[in-house]
């Protein structure tokens, strides 16, 4: 098919056609027999041509430019037309260039439905697409690319305009859906418009995103939006210059504000449930010239309907908190973003401040508010920090680690609580769950609670994992070396009913030996299973964990491991698993890397459990994974008779035993060293105290040496030469006088002798009585007499010595 293009001088209008960039030559113009692979047609020319193939839009594109000068003449006011008709169904771009001087303003009319604006690289969903640029004397700026079926009704522009409209080559549009107008200065670089009906949301950039905003350049946003509406405003994208002079801002003219214009930071939270139309401009400043830096802006506008319960306000106490802070935000935040046409939630702390995202600090009293209609898309993420700064005072401190009411009360469900644990060198941290108890998940046991924990101990070189755990299982403390993060994430609902029965305390303990150590007090009814930290990525090098387990006393552990070899190699060192129970002369099992592990066994003492790691070679990794149950104890019937015969032997042997002792009992009179109770003690010296002589009754007379008694013990000597003899008899052969003889306390000194000429002591005093009674039986005397001896060893009994006496004896 042949196509012929005339166009007019007046109507200042050139067409070119050209090779699709990128494409080959396969498909040529023909003009009057000569072959081209372009055209340029200007303004007065008639010129027909075809092309060598049948599907020319595959290879070609067109450029039809109108050039239009409003400075030099009158400018074509009104709607703008595709001109000239009967061209090829090619892709096509339509450029209306329009110079225009800065005193005077163009307006850029659009028809309905409007225009919306798109980020550099996104199409439009028909693949039509509006460019417009400013043009400033020699300067150019881009306002925006736009897609039609929008809420941008009108741009305004100061001096010229590039305007240029992308058709595909199957288009059926006719018009250009736009009118250009002739307006006074706007004083500014540009004006842009948007009607917003109902429940909607816009996106829209600053002129020459990505790139920065002109120097010291100012333009607006004019939003029409009806009386009993909300819009809010939210900066998802900006970044700001190096400013010489005057500060980057945004200004808000805002209805019913007594401050107009309100100025806000972009780092500012902007404002939220405006009623009614409000404008918004952006001020740029004089930028370093050796560094100028970039601002640009991408924002969203979102308008609602008022919400019932907009008035609602919840009180947030956390003036008693410390260390802690609550983010309300939407569901699958901060990884998730999300999209601009998802119907959204906002968090106000007051009636123009609301976001997506809120965060609430410890120390304030927040009254907040929701403009959401479905709450349920909400969370709340809240982080508590614990440290201990005095060592002697916090390791008195138990901490509850629970979720304060102040949350669990706010109609948003909890998404997760994260406590941060803190702890100084040589002190780690201790966690306990006395009445739940925790229950580590694992493949063979899975929590189906409505929360659980995930603890992860850290340095600044490693992180172990710990696990997850979940409440009503057997683990009763967690002792861990290092920082300890614990996240409490709920699922579902039923955590608000579960809330009220957490039991979970931390503490600061002295420094344990390694990573990390579990008491485990299992359920004697269930299957335990355990299994190392860092699942299934393996222990790190180095790392010793260990787990106490509690055997009732009427119970046996069967102990087992779920694989028969630790599988790993190692690199450097060796990987053990020690085994032991907590019993005096128990046996330790070793099993190295190498070695298969120990077989089930049975376990009838409280139980140690030890694995500590290599530095294993390339993937290899240390997992393993053990299990306990429980059992009541059997007892033999061999071993009840064995022990029921065992206490009859032994009865018999006592009952003997105590026969022969009674029986020698009677025969013995008292041994040395007897206290007599019935001596009278203030009664020394007087006559007729014996009812017989000392030559007749052998009151001086030692019936019994034990060999135990060691009497040297209570003589010393001030210079240690002499030693006093002990368990001597001698048999006394000076004069014997009416009372017991009170021995010296030197009268053991081997040095001493007694000449048989000594005379007869003077009688004691009340202090000098002897303080025990001594007597011995003769060898041919007989049962029959004893009662005489007993009344003559009471008679011949003798006071004790006061205090003072002993006092001076020891000395």
């Amino acid at each position: 098919a042949s196509f012929m293009i005339s166009l007019r001088t007046v109507d200042n209008i050139t067409v070119m056609i050209k090779l699709r960039p990128g494409v080959s030559p396969s498909c040529q113009i023909r003009v009057k027999n000569v072959i081209r692979s372009e055209l340029k047609i200007k303004p007065g020319e008639n010129v027909t041509f075809t092309f060598t193939c049948s599907t020319p839009e595959k290879y070609f594109i067109m450029e039809i430019q109108k050039n239009i000068d409003c400075v030099l003449g009158p400018c074509p006011f009104g709607d703008v037309h595709l001109y000239p008709p009967g061209l090829p169904r090619l892709n096509r771009t339509f450029i209306w260039d329009v110079k225009a001087s800065t005193k005077a303003g163009l307006e850029l009319k659009f028809s309905t439905p409007w225009l919306r604006q798109i980020e550099p690289g996104e199409t439009c969903p028909d693949v039509v697409s509006y460019n417009i640029n400013s043009s400033i004397d020699t300067a150019t700026v881009n306002i925006g690319t736009f897609c039609r079926n929008g809420s941008v009704s009108r741009i305004k522009l100061l001096g010229g305009v590039v305007m240029s409209l992308h058709l595909p080559w199957d288009s059926p549009l006719t018009t250009s859906g736009f009118s250009i107008a002739n307006r006074a200065s706007i004083k500014r670089l540009c004006i842009i418009e948007s009607i917003l009906k109902g429940e909607s949301s816009i996106t829209l950039m600053s002129p020459n995103y990505p790139l920065g905003f002109p120097e010291d350049e100012l333009m607006t946003w004019q939003f029409v939006i009806p009386s009993n509406m909300r819009a809010s405003v939210f900066f998802h994208n900006y970044s700001l210059s190096n400013c010489e002079r005057k500060e980057e801002r945004v200004e808000y003219y805002l209805p019913g504000s007594l401050s107009n214009p309100e100025v806000f930071k972009l780092s500012d939270s902007q404002p939220a449930n405006i009623a009614g139309s409000f404008n918004l401009s952006l001020q740029g400043c004089d930028q370093d010239a050796q560094n100028p830096g970039i601002l640009r802006l991408l924002f969203q506008v979102v308008v609602q309907h008022p919400q019932v319960d907009e008035n609602v306000t919840h009180l947030v106490d956390l003036s008693k908190e410390w260390n802690m802070t609550v983010t309300i935000h939407f569901e699958g935040w901060p990884s998730r973003i999300p999209l601009m046409s998802e119907p959204i939630c906002l968090i106000c702390k007051n009636p123009r401040t609301c976001d997506r995202v809120l965060t609430l600090v410890s120390g304030v009293v927040y009254k907040i508010s929701f403009l959401c209609k479905d709450l349920s898309r909400l969370r709340i993420t809240a982080e508590k920090g614990i440290s201990c700064v005095d060592v002697r005072w916090c390791q008195r401190k138990i901490y509850s680690l629970l979720v304060p009411k102040v949350i669990t009360q706010l109609p948003i469900r909890l998404h997760k609580f994260i406590w941060k644990l803190l702890a100084p060198d040589l002190i780690n941290i201790e966690i306990t769950s006395p009445s739940l108890k925790l229950q580590q998940h694992v493949p063979e046991q899975r929590c189906n609670t409505s929360y659980s924990y995930s603890i992860v101990s850290a340095t600044p070189e490693t992180e172990l994992n710990v696990g997850v755990f979940c409440p009503g299982g057997s683990i009763e403390k967690i002792q861990m070396r290092n920082n300890i993060t614990i996240s409490l994430k709920t699922f579902g609902k039923g955590f608000l009913n579960e809330s009220n029965h957490q039991d979970l305390k931390m503490s600061f303990v002295p420094h344990i030996k390694d990573e990390c150590t579990f008491t485990v007090s299992p359920d004697p009814k269930a299957k335990v299973y355990l299994q190392t930290p860092n699942w299934p990525y393996g222990l790190p090098p180095y790392v010793s964990i260990s787990w106490y387990v509690i055997v009732p006393s009427k119970q046996v552990a069967h102990l087992g491991f779920s694989k028969d070899r630790m599988g790993i190699a190692c690199e450097t060192g060796r990987a053990y698993v020690n085994i032991k129970e907590e019993t005096l002369g128990a046996e330790e099992t070793v099993r190295r890397e190498d070695e298969l592990l120990p077989e089930p066994r049975n376990m009838y003492h409280d139980f140690w459990v030890n694995v500590s790691n290599c530095k294993p070679v390339d993937k290899t990794q240390l997992t393993l994974q053990f299990w306990v149950t429980f059992a009541d104890k059997q007892i033999d019937l061999g071993v009840i008779i064995a022990v029921v015969a065992g206490a009859g032997v032994l009865m018999a042997i006592g009952l003997t035993v105590c026969c022969v002792k009674k029986k020698k009992k009677k025969s013995q009179n008292p041994m040395v060293g007897v206290y007599n109770p019935n001596v009278n003690t203030q009664m020394t010296g007087k006559q007729g105290l014996f009812t017989k002589g000392r030559k007749n009754n052998e009151s001086h007379v030692y019936a019994v040496i034990d060999d135990a008694m060691v009497y040297g013990h209570l003589l010393e000597e001030s210079n240690g030469s002499v030693a006093p003899e002990v368990d001597v008899y001698r048999p006394f052969d000076g004069p014997i006088g009416s009372l017991p003889p009170s021995p010296s306390p030197f009268s053991f000194r081997k040095d001493i002798k007694r000449s048989p000429n000594t005379e007869e002591p003077l009688p004691l005093t009340d202090t000098d009585h002897d303080t025990y009674t001594f007597a011995h039986q003769k060898s041919g005397q007989s049962e029959d007499n004893g009662d005489t001896n007993e009344k003559n060893n009471a008679d011949t009994s003798t006071s004790l010595l006061e205090n003072k006496e002993q006092d001076d004896l020891v000395e």
